[in-house]
């Protein structure tokens, strides 16, 4: 089963593994530049994750993994944040994947993992595709957006409707030969990201490589049946939404630490004064660290709850995951209009392009703009449960 892996490896500790991604750090802010220019992760940064073993977090041991839980996982990706919102957010797409492999039919895990445990997936899981019943499977074809990280990818995740069956929608597992990417990255933000289209046309993907939206949200997957473990039983949506928002958490994190030095050496035209001795600069400083803290609490309270509930073999009650998912989405929009201060109080000096403050707040503007950050929908739907009307016309929760 196991290839490329050491089955004697020792599973790391959770502060070693967030500690292995703390060391990049220094790293990824030297590479950020390099990252926007090409356009893509480097590929050096994609190596030293793996070597690391970032994207065994979620990976099931049976394969190698280190079967940790989400907890870590999200303080790994805040972490890499920190140095580069970019790689933070390609990790919490392509590094959340080994999860959903987990949630698959033994014979899809064995198609992925079976010659290579290493292998990385990309995705782009709005139902763009349409899929053709035939025997054994499916004939799938469409153009798929922003697949984050694709180049550095074997396999791909796509999301599709089955032809004659609206309410069928499945995500479909594609390996690299199947599909081609389409160089469409030129954006403002998350440059480095390389979240180009995705296009297939008539690729055959057996049913055992599907998985319906369905029974994600129902809680149904075959993969439980060798993967029993309580991380494999939290809730799709859950874990999907938070990909997408909690590198900006990391990512403000290393925009206030910036900000810290760079404050301590500034002196306001105006005032004559350092920055950091400014009072509105002092507020705006703590009050940021504190939505921080605030931030990041939620977020493994959240997990704890959700794991309870896993451990036990039960889904959440469905108000407690609509609340969730508007706790998911409000994250990127707190960020980004925190980051927005920041780069304020930074002053003509701060925009300069050797200084990081301007590409940290277009990358968290940028990820706020995915639709699963688009927090007054999901807060609509919170609002509704809470008069007691059920209100749910989300993608999945």
């Amino acid at each position: 089963m196991l290839a490329k892996q050491d089955v004697a490896e020792k599973i790391p500790s959770t502060d070693e593994i967030i500690a292995r991604a703390r060391a990049m750090i220094p790293a990824l802010r030297v590479r950020a530049p390099q990252g926007e220019r090409e356009r893509r992760i480097p590929t050096e940064t994609i190596a030293e994750m793996q070597a690391a073993g970032l994207f065994k977090v979620l990976q099931p041991r049976r394969w190698g993994g280190y079967e940790m839980d989400m907890g870590t996982y999200f303080e790994v990706q805040m972490a890499l944040g920190e140095g580069d919102m970019s790689v933070a957010w390609v990790y919490g797409v392509v590094g959340i994947h080994p999860w959903f492999v987990a949630q698959l039919d033994e014979k899809a895990e064995q198609e992925i993992w079976g010659e290579d445990n290493t292998t990385l997936i990309c995705s782009s899981l709005m139902p763009a595709g349409i899929a053709k019943p035939v025997e054994g499977g499916f004939r799938l074809g469409g153009t798929w957006k922003y697949a984050s990280g694709c180049e550095h990818c074997a396999w791909a995740f796509l999301g599709g409707t089955v032809e004659g069956s609206p309410d069928d929608r499945r995500v479909f597992a594609v390996p690299r030969n199947d599909y081609r990417i389409v160089d469409t990255w030129h954006v403002p933000g998350l440059k480095s990201t390389g979240s180009h289209d995705i296009t297939a046309a008539d690729a055959f993907v057996p049913e055992h490589r599907t998985q319906k939206y369905s029974d994600s949200f129902n809680g149904v997957a075959p993969g439980r049946a060798v993967n029993p473990g309580a991380l494999y039983r939290l809730p799709f949506g859950q874990v999907f939404f938070r990909g997408v928002s909690t590198g900006a958490i990391g990512a403000l994190k290393g925009m206030l630490d910036a900000y810290l030095e760079y404050g301590k050496k500034r002196i306001g035209r105006a005032s004559g004064t350092p920055a950091s001795e400014e009072a509105i600069v002092q507020l705006a400083c703590a009050e940021i660290a504190v939505a921080i803290d605030e931030m990041k609490t939620i977020l493994h309270r959240n997990f704890r709850e959700l794991e309870r509930y896993a451990a036990k073999g039960e889904l959440p009650p469905l108000k407690q995951r609509v609340e969730y998912k508007f706790h998911n989405a409000v994250v990127a929009e707190r960020c980004s209009l925190l980051a927005s201060r920041l780069f304020k109080a930074a002053g003509t000096a701060g925009i300069a392009a050797d200084l990081p403050f301007g590409r940290i707040l277009s990358d968290i503007t940028v990820g706020r703009q995915h639709i699963s950050n688009q927090f007054e929908q999901a807060g609509k739907s919170y609002g509704a449960f809470l008069f007691g009307i059920e209100n749910n016309r989300d993608f999945v929760l």
